[in-house]
Formats: structure tokens, C-alpha cells, sequence
């Protein structure tokens, strides 16, 4: 556990709330993503905390519930290199492939995952794109939104379309 969720003194950090429904979870990372993206544009360091934070000070009103907690601010290091899949294995990904499918399958593997998991396949089909997420482990959903984000940052929006 030392290497996912150890904290100190951290006391900045945004709490991702929402009304429950079915997809607030993916999109609680999707838009989440692009908020920890501009942090880090900005100098400023973030990581995504699930399991391991205690109760937070946001006010959840009545049906609304907490998602995730994003932790912001300056770290005593910019984290660690961590080891990532081939594009290969989280993806359909052919060498004739476009390129544009080549850069968001490159840009999902940037993607943060719940513990560093990458539990996810991503298929193309004509111009449609497909993310199947893993069937167990933590935040899956999150992490949905999460790939989604890069992919699309990757790909460009106006190369694709989302497959149901």
C-alpha cells in the first residue's frame, strides 16, 4: 500500500460529486481527467484518490454522492516512471491502422488506471471506437472516463464516433 495512496500533508483536493446515476462515474473521470490535465499544465501535481482517503469537508447534498477525491498541489517529487502495456495489448491496433487511431491508443496507455492496472481494450470498427473496461478491480468506471479523455485528446474527436 506504501506505493498507492500514501499521503502527507496534503489539504488540497478536489471532491468530484455528483447526483447518483448509472454513469456518474465515468463521468467523473472523463471531466475529472481534463481538470487534473490543466493542473498539471499549470506546475501544480495531482493524483487520483479512491480507497484511501478518509471522509472529505465537501458538502454532498441529498442524492448526491461522492465519487472520487483528485489530490492538488505541490509534491515533494513529480512521482515515478511506472511500466505500461503495448499498445498491442489493450488494443486492436493493426499496422495499417489510421494514425489517428495509432495516437489515441498511444495517449489511452498515458492514461492514470487505478493502481496502474490498464484494465481496459480499446477496438476500432470502421470509424468507431469501442472501450471495453476490465470485469474486476477497483474504479473501472473511473477509469472508463478516464481513457475515454485521453483517447479522444489523442485520436481528435472529429475522427471517430463512440460505439455503444
Amino acid at each position: 500500500m506504501a506505493r498507492y495512496g500514501k499521503f502527507e500533508g496534503c489539504s488540497n483536493y478536489i471532491a468530484l460529486i455528483g447526483t447518483k446515476s448509472k454513469d456518474l462515474d465515468e463521468r467523473v473521470g472523463y471531466y475529472g481527467e481534463h481538470l487534473v490535465l490543466k493542473a498539471q499544465e499549470l506546475g501544480l501535481n495531482t493524483c487520483w484518490v479512491a480507497l484511501t482517503h478518509g471522509k472529505s469537508q465537501a458538502v454532498i447534498n441529498k442524492g448526491e454522492t461522492e465519487a472520487i477525491l483528485i489530490a492538488l498541489g505541490y509534491g515533494k517529487t513529480k512521482g515515478n516512471p511506472r511500466r505500461s502495456k503495448k499498445a498491442e495489448e489493450v488494443s486492436n491496433i493493426q499496422d495499417d491502422s489510421p494514425e489517428w487511431f495509432k495516437k489515441g491508443v498511444e495517449a489511452a496507455l498515458l492514461a492514470p488506471t487505478a493502481i496502474n492496472q490498464q484494465k481496459f481494450f480499446i477496438e476500432l470498427g470502421g470509424n468507431k471506437v469501442k472501450i471495453k473496461k476490465g470485469l474486476v478491480g477497483p474504479e473501472l468506471n473511473v477509469d472508463l472516463g478516464i481513457i475515454k479523455c485521453h483517447f479522444e485528446l489523442g485520436a481528435g474527436k472529429e475522427n471517430f464516433e463512440w460505439a455503444e
